[in-house]
């Protein structure tokens, strides 16, 4: 079974942040250039240490509630503060099953309190398939006899 390691190895470990104190706008900006579905949050004074999660689910419910205008929100108004993170050594099938669990969609991995990449659903379910085809390759051509005696 792949680990999240084995994932940060083809995917990458780039991790885009944002400040507590910057505006949804500025975050919508970045998830748009990026085309990316979250932003890990970080405090000023914590330098890369993860203190939330923005995402665009998010900055909807915001929106969608209208307390504020969106000019006038701040990153850590909307931001998902309850972390929910992933280990390097945390196998796939764990990670999907923690997200479906708690119904999130993007984990940041931490070693040794770093944040050394983060890991979408979509990462994980690639990653899975992937490997499970590999599997049923194997499969077939054992039992076709592709392999000597």
């Amino acid at each position: 079974m792949p680990h999240v390691k084995d994932l940060l190895k083809t995917k990458g470990s780039d991790v885009v942040t944002i400040l507590s104190g910057a505006r949804v706008a500025d975050a919508i900006e970045m998830l748009i250039k990026r085309n990316i579905g979250a932003l890990v949050v970080v405090a000023e004074k914590s330098g890369e240490y993860p203190v939330g999660i923005v995402t665009e689910r998010d900055i909807l419910r915001a929106t969608q509630k209208g307390g504020s205008k969106l000019e006038s929100l701040l990153v850590a108004d909307v931001m998902s503060k309850d972390l929910i993170i992933a280990f390097p050594s945390d196998d796939l099938s764990y990670v999907m099953s923690t997200m479906t669990k708690n119904r999130v969609r993007h984990l940041p991995v931490m070693q040794s309190g770093v944040m050394v990449g983060l890991v979408s659903i979509g990462d994980v379910i690639k990653s899975l398939i992937h490997e499970h085809a590999h599997e049923n390759r194997m499969l077939r051509d054992y039992i076709e006899g592709k392999y000597p005696n």
